[in-house]
């Protein structure tokens, strides 16, 4: 897992409410090699027109899109099945984190394995925050995790990141679960032998 610490970008807004993990990768593509990235079946249906071709309207589409590591989504993003091919899907597009007022919760837990930091802002700070991206689309944010903020452009003020503190260490160190577990090995072994001379008939 990539490291997060800070990351500043322009951001794409990409608007509807409850988009969930079909919408964000359509199912047909799940059985598709991981190792050839999962990038181009981001939102693959939602940004084509009737013809298959990409719709220029689409906020992914547009020019300069590629730049932005960061996307503004609306309430209940992520919603629907568990696949965690949706995170894929947005790792490998270089996305680092997403803003909304909420997300589904198994994939709000996904994109926190998976190097993305999912952050909660209040519904009218997004509704600013998409009306200041209109105005000015080169406008960046700045997610910070060491110093659990969010930092957005103008006046729309510095908000808090609130995740486990867990999900976040390992998010900051770039260890996914079990690798965070390794980095315990001594004191496990230490633990196991003395467990072990406490009680020797495990050994047998």
């Amino acid at each position: 897992m990539k490291a997060f610490t800070r990351e500043t970008s322009t951001v794409a807004y990409v608007p509807g409410v409850n988009c969930d993990t079909d919408q964000i990768i359509p199912g047909r593509f799940l059985k598709a090699d991981r190792a050839e990235g999962y990038d181009k079946f981001l939102f693959h249906d939602i940004r084509r027109d009737a013809a298959g071709n990409l719709d220029p309207g689409f906020p992914l589409n547009r020019p300069d899109a590629e730049r932005a590591r960061i996307l503004l989504v609306e309430d209940n993003f992520g919603c629907g099945s568990s696949r965690e091919g949706a995170v894929y899907a947005l790792a490998d597009a270089g996305i680092r984190a997403l803003l909304a007022p909420s997300f589904g919760d198994i994939f709000f837990n996904n994109a926190l394995k998976n190097g993305i930091v999912p952050v909660r802002l209040p519904v009218p700070v997004c509704e600013a925050l998409a009306d200041h991206l209109a105005a000015d689309p080169q406008a960046t944010v700045t997610v910070d995790l060491e110093a659990a903020q969010v930092i957005l452009p103008g006046d729309l003020g510095t908000h808090p990141i609130t995740i486990d503190a867990f999900a976040r260490d390992c998010l900051l160190q770039g260890l996914d679960e079990i690798e965070m577990t390794f980095t315990y090995m001594d004191r496990i072994a230490a633990f196991e032998a003395e467990r072990m001379a406490r009680n020797p008939w495990l050994g047998r």
